[in-house]
């Protein structure tokens, strides 16, 4: 936790189109954010694809910085689509490098994940597979509440925002379940 008391998140959006759903939903996230904590955004389109033969030059600067924020940071946020089934491929690119030894700094960190989608599963099953690569990192995912945003097309309007009271109050439980996460995991 930083000096002043604050829960600082790192938040990722697992898509890189800037008017993509769970951007604005992680924009959204940052705005709601409750009292003690605050949540940065990071942009994962300038890491290049995962290529050993460059890690062993060196950690591209992109990757140096998100394995900085994400030691820096408390807990993460990851705000995630899904793509045939599963996480999408720019988002487990950038797990894996920021993964890569010495001290990823994933082990024993608080993360919360949140998805929208225009299915009506909300992205269920790519946070089941992002589970599954926390096991093996050490990753600490909160369970619940969970938040799958269904039929996002209808949920979101033309500026990112969501009117849906119910919507806004899984978004709400779920920060400050993430909050009081972070705060226990310490």
């Amino acid at each position: 936790m930083s000096d002043s008391g604050t829960v600082r998140i790192l938040g990722v959006a697992g898509s890189l189109r800037q008017g993509s759903f769970n951007r604005a939903l992680l924009r959204l996230a940052q705005e709601m954010a409750p009292a003690g904590m605050t949540i940065e955004s990071f942009d994962i389109a300038p890491i290049q694809p995962y290529n050993e033969d460059v890690r062993q030059q060196g950690f591209p600067k992109p990757v140096e910085d998100l394995r900085a924020r994400i030691k820096a940071a408390d807990g993460l946020l990851i705000v995630t689509p899904e793509y045939n089934y599963s996480i999408p491929g720019v988002l487990k690119n950038a797990i894996d490098w920021a993964s890569r030894p010495p001290e990823q700094p994933f082990d024993g960190k608080p993360i919360g994940i949140m998805g929208a989608s225009a299915g009506a599963l909300g992205g269920a099953r790519s946070q089941y597979h992002l589970r599954q690569c926390f096991i093996f990192l050490n990753g600490l995912v909160m369970n619940r509440p969970e938040v799958m945003i269904p039929a996002a097309q209808t949920k979101f309007d033309a500026n990112g925002k969501i009117s849906d009271q119910a919507t806004l109050d899984f978004i709400n439980a779920h920060l400050t379940a993430l909050k009081a996460w972070v705060l226990r995991m310490r």
